[in-house]
């Protein structure tokens, strides 16, 4: 058991200070203490309130031996002693701290209260009276006073629970003066109100506050928790009941005392009855997740059936695609021409499809299309009539927003980016402002989860277009649901799968095999080398030398750390992620290369000219997780010059450069190897990909068809085939989503209900072969042919006018293309096509 001292001295100096927490490294004298010190100096590491240089503290704590900076005092608690001297008081009472009280005033109180002013003020404020302050200048002083001396109150009542400054940090933000209580009365709060925190280290605290083992809110917290973690660790936006009671009763398994089933039956019962959670049948919802899935639908309902602010005749759509494919100089396919001329009048429409199949020509030629037709100043992205910004685009990261960027030469954002936000409490909704525009396009939708896409919807104005585009077989979202599928399957929307590979994409070989591999094929050519593609044969514990080998043969041929990237499915391991990125910083920057510069952080080691990736989303910042930058610089607290006292790294991303102190480096790690999940919305000139069966759990196929489709030129995999035939044919469990079913009960609420008044039959794939067909025809008549004049096409308009535009003429009635009572109870044509 470590022994607690004590010391009592003045504090000196602070040459640490943690920027987002309460963290401080600083030196003190030593005018008291109660073991073995002969120094006049200590230097204390801790949590701290606000320290001033010249006060006098009691800190207690233990003594601590750091590898490199020798013994220290760590501290666990401290008290203010007052200063120890008037003009320390003065300095304290004079600083910025306290707004409207100069040095005069300042003297003033020491003068008539001695150094024990703060404690008297605090006792009784009127002591201050003989100086006859204004009452808004000595309230706010006072005010003052008290928070300061509240705040190390909590910092030390914190401390004492074993909180971390960090965590510290965000426990005293979310709860202010409340923090101590709110932990001793229900310090399972925290599991529901705070990220990180464990139902472990809640449960370490309630013993400690005396909360019995059997008590509601202990079971009632791993409920939550259970359902948390499930929750995203699986994907599901609902788990089973019987899952929940299990785990839970885990959860709360105990030496001393073991919790019934029925007991946690009847808590989760009374969750279900407040709404902390939402029960349906057997299936178990957090609320936020369970909402979330209900509002998209109602907001896809919403923006479908306000329809969009103008609608274009095909013909007049056909005619700009033409001017656009002149501009672009391509030529779209049929399946292209489909896709656009049939988005172009859509609130909502949904594009899917592999690599090399044309999405982002199809982006291109829809950009142009709809710029013509809405006369947009493509070099201004502004109308040319009016001052507003019409074309809004975005992806979930920075890269994938930047490569959609150069695709279409428009200003692209992180979806976090264009909804202003900076930052999400957990179970709080951030507000931000409805989006501005008329046209939306979202690339990478398969990686947006559903708390994200419910924000996004709830954004977008009526009469706003809406054009998503992704690839359905990659990797679902990190966060829990798999929005882009789910609004496939639903079938509520217009959408297209592109499936023809253009000829660029034929001459790569590392497209046809993410088609296979997506087809659930092995090709007899995968372990042949291609210009392009190879396969390495390695054994587990031989992959790290082999990926050596060839990331030194790649520096030698010109390429940059930059270009290349190894992408791997686990951390741990000798062929993981964490063992690769050390072996290949010490090849590609070794530490001699620039004299020694490094720092240790969480057993990792950063040196200038490193690799390294955001682990979080910092839109402060704007830099998102997923993006990858350089340390260009370290800065250390010892260097002459440092005025932030506080070691520092320099990192230069595509935005620009952003500085990291020691507090924020959890938020990096090394980039020379990264996870499959993380490369996603990326594309890197050159991919090695290790693939050995000791991956086993990993391998499944969309896993593997992500990790391939990442490479743009070159695809080196290393590894054992029959790791990639067990990756091919193993698929990735569904995720268990209720987003699809939402979307059909509130179509079907508003629509079908009307339909059936009608007579009319119901049927989800009605409308999808419909359109499908009614598109085909269109395209057909539309496709421009030598010496086809505008009149010819306006006619073929005037024939296909109900097919494309809703529109409800005589000849309709009279062909039977549609029920003569159309247009009662508030049903419209266009309502009939939905």
């Amino acid at each position: 058991m470590t022994t607690e001292f004590y010391f009592v001295g003045k504090m000196h100096s602070i040459f640490f200070e943690a920027q987002d927490s309460f963290y401080k490294v600083g030196a003190f004298s030593v005018e008291e203490n109660n073991f073995e010190w002969h120094e006049p100096e200590i230097v204390v590491t801790g949590s701290f309130g606000d320290l001033q240089e010249g006060m006098t503290y009691r800190i207690i704590g233990h003594l601590v031996k750091h590898a490199r900076y020798g013994q220290q005092f760590q501290v666990t608690s401290y008290q203010n002693q007052g200063t120890s001297t008037e003009n320390g008081l003065i300095n304290y009472l004079s600083s910025p701290l306290f707004q409207g009280i100069g040095k005069k005033t300042a003297q003033k109180i020491v003068e008539l209260l001695g150094v024990e002013a703060i404690s008297l003020i605090l006792a009784d404020p009127s002591v201050l009276t003989p100086l006859k302050l204004k009452k808004d200048k000595l309230t706010s002083f006072v005010e003052q006073l008290q928070k300061n001396n509240g705040i190390e109150q909590i910092i030390i009542g914190l401390a004492q629970f074993g909180f971390t400054a960090n965590m510290a940090t965000t426990i005293y933000e979310t709860y202010r003066d409340d923090a101590l209580k709110i932990i001793k009365d229900n310090p399972y709060q925290l599991v529901e109100d705070i990220e990180g925190i464990s139902f472990q280290k809640a449960d370490q605290i309630a013993q400690l506050v005396g909360i019995p083992l059997d008590a509601d809110i202990r079971i009632g917290a791993s409920i939550i928790s259970v359902l948390t973690s499930q929750s995203f660790s699986s994907g599901d936006t609902y788990q089973d009941v019987n899952l929940v009671l299990k785990e839970s009763q885990k959860l709360l398994r105990n030496n001393k005392i073991v919790i019934d089933q029925e007991n946690i039956q009847m808590v989760l019962l009374e969750f279900a009855q407040s709404k902390k959670i939402i029960a349906e049948g057997t299936h178990v919802y957090l609320a936020d997740l369970y909402h979330a899935e209900w509002n998209i639908a109602e907001h896809l309902k919403r923006l479908t059936k306000a329809g969009v602010s103008k609608k274009f005749s095909t013909s007049e759509i056909t005619e700009a695609l033409t001017s656009v494919e002149k501009m672009l100089n391509v030529k779209y396919d049929l399946s292209q021409r489909k896709a656009i001329i049939a988005a172009i009048n859509e609130p909502l429409f949904i594009l899917t499809g592999g690599p090399g199949t044309g999405k982002t020509t199809i982006i291109n030629g829809f950009v142009g299309t709809f710029a013509l037709l809405n006369e947009v100043d493509l070099d201004t992205n502004a109308y040319k009539k009016e001052p507003e910004l019409p074309i809004l685009l975005a992806a979930p990261t920075g890269r994938a927003a930047k490569r959609l960027s150069e695709s279409t030469k428009l200003p692209a954002k992180t979806v976090h980016r264009l909804l202003g936000m900076t930052g999400r409490e957990k179970n709080k909704v951030p507000e931000v402002e409805d989006l501005k525009g008329r046209l939306l396009i979202i690339d990478e939708m398969s990686m947006i989860d559903t708390q994200l896409f419910d924000i996004l919807v709830a954004a977008v104005p009526l009469k706003m277009q809406i054009l998503l585009v992704g690839d359905k077989d990659q990797l679902p979202s990190v966060g829990p649901g798999q929005v882009f599928a789910d609004l496939l399957q639903s079938k509520a929307f217009m959408q297209m799968e592109l499936t023809h590979i253009h000829r660029q994409a034929q001459e790569s070989s590392i497209i046809p095999l993410a088609h296979a591999v997506k087809q659930g094929k092995i090709p007899e050519d995968l372990v042949n080398n291609k210009t392009d593609r190879s396969f390495l044969f390695a054994r587990t514990n031989q992959v790290s030398q082999i990926v050596k080998q060839v990331i030194q043969k790649a520096y030698e041929k010109g390429f940059k750390d930059t270009d290349i990237q190894i992408l791997a499915p686990m951390y741990r391991g000798v062929a993981g992620i964490d063992h690769l990125n050390r072996l290949v910083q010490d090849v590609v920057n070794p530490l001699n290369v620039h004299k020694g510069r490094q720092v240790e952080f969480n057993n990792q080691v950063f040196r200038v000219g490193d690799k390294v990736l955001q682990l979080v989303n910092s839109p402060e910042s704007n830099i998102f997780n997923g993006d990858i930058g350089k340390i260009v610089a370290i800065n250390l607290a010892k260097d002459v010059g440092n005025d932030t006292k506080t070691d520092e790294l320099i990192i230069s991303f595509e935005s620009g450069e952003v500085t990291y102190p020691r507090s924020d480096w959890q938020r990096l790690t090394l980039a020379y190897a990264i996870s499959i999940h993380k490369a996603q919305g990326s594309e890197f000139e050159v991919v090695i990909l290790p693939l050995v069966n000791a991956y086993s759990v990993m391998l499944q196929r969309n896993l593997l068809y992500t990790g391939l489709t990442r490479a743009s030129k070159k695809l080196v995999i290393i590894g054992e085939p029959t790791a990639f035939a067990k990756a091919v044919n193993q698929l990735g469990a569904n995720r268990q989503t209720t987003l699809a079913q939402r979307i059909t009960a509130v179509y079907q609420k508003t629509t079908l209900n009307e339909e059936a008044k009608l007579g009319l039959v119901a049927n989800s794939n009605t409308k999808t072969d419909t359109v499908t067909k009614s598109l085909d025809e269109t395209v057909n008549a539309y496709t421009v042919k030598p010496n086809q004049g505008i009149e010819e096409r306006i006619d073929n308009d005037n024939k296909l006018a109900w097919t494309t535009n809703y529109r409800l003429t005589i000849k309709n009635v009279d062909d039977q293309d549609i029920d003569p009572l159309i247009g009662l109870n508030d049903l419209s044509p266009f309502d009939f096509m939905k």
